[in-house]
């Protein structure tokens, strides 16, 4: 009962529910290198690298911000402001989780376990970007669209400069949502001098970046049809994705922010399990 607990103490602490959005796309990568379905013990390392991987840049942000989280209202009812989770409990669970992606890097080739470092290096930067500066929405981007690239090298060996348009739509994509997340968060960044798009543009003209951001990635996701030969079927997929993404941003207004945790998670948690979806059947298919 007490180790249950302790468990989820830890999930809620790095928002595991939360994988739902790179871990698709990871996927949606591994079919387009394999052009098919990659072999089970691809498939599982490249859940293994991702779960660690995030779940460590998660604990680590964590400890990083814990004297920021303790003081926003917002945020300081999470496990380390409680004390729930205990700071070197959570340096622990970090490690671990870092260890299982270098780990699963080794067990899928070389490439991957030379690269590893350099991975765990921007997932741990990200969390000091809010520090100096208001550019830390792309920052989360560029270190979630690292799962594209290292699928792509988990199942093919090696780099393709081709898998970087998925990972640009997904730059653009995080630092979109990243961007309506921190609306709940301006007046404290501004109190506390926290850098964000929010805190420098206000919420009008952040809403307008965040969707300038997302007609960005919905025309990276497009120009993937004719770059990897993708059919009718992904296509279908995309449109989909796009309208999810109105929908977002029609949840999401200057004068009601009301929505914005149904906007965050619900639909961005939709849209990359949709394009995954549909990228599958295409190869399916």
């Amino acid at each position: 009962m007490i180790l249950g607990k302790k468990i989820a103490d830890y999930l809620r602490l790095i928002k595991f529910s939360h994988s739902i959005f790179a871990l698709p796309f990871a996927f949606t990568s591994a079919l387009i290198a394999a052009e098919g379905i990659p072999s089970l013990h691809q498939v599982f390392w490249i859940t293994v690298a991702m779960l660690g991987g995030r779940s460590g840049a998660m604990g680590m942000n964590r400890i990083i911000d814990r004297k920021i989280d303790a003081l926003n209202p917002r945020t300081k009812d999470r496990e380390l402001p409680r004390g729930v989770v205990k700071s070197g409990e959570a340096l622990g669970f970090t490690i671990f989780a870092f260890a299982l992606l270098v780990l699963a890097a080794y067990q899928l080739n070389p490439l991957c376990l030379q690269l590893s470092p350099l991975v765990v290096l921007v997932l741990v930067t990200y969390s000091y970007t809010k520090r100096f500066t208001w550019l830390c929405h792309l920052v989360l981007g560029i270190a979630l669209s690292l799962a594209p690239i290292g699928a792509w090298i988990a199942v093919t060996g090696t780099f393709d400069g081709r898998i970087l348009i998925l990972s640009l739509a997904i730059i653009f994509w995080v630092a979109g949502f990243d961007i309506l997340y921190g609306l709940q968060d301006v007046d404290f960044d501004r109190q506390y001098g926290i850098y964000s798009i929010p805190k420098v543009f206000g919420i009008g003209p952040s809403l307008w970046i965040a969707r300038i951001f997302h007609c960005i990635t919905i025309g990276l996701l497009f120009t993937m049809i004719s770059i990897f030969n993708l059919s009718v079927f992904y296509g279908t997929g995309i449109v989909i994705a796009t309208s999810l993404l109105l929908y977002e941003h029609v949840l999401v207004r200057p004068d009601d922010l009301s929505k914005l945790n149904m906007a965050f998670f619900n639909m961005n948690g939709y849209i990359s399990v949709t394009v995954f979806v549909f990228t599958l059947i295409d190869y399916l298919v």
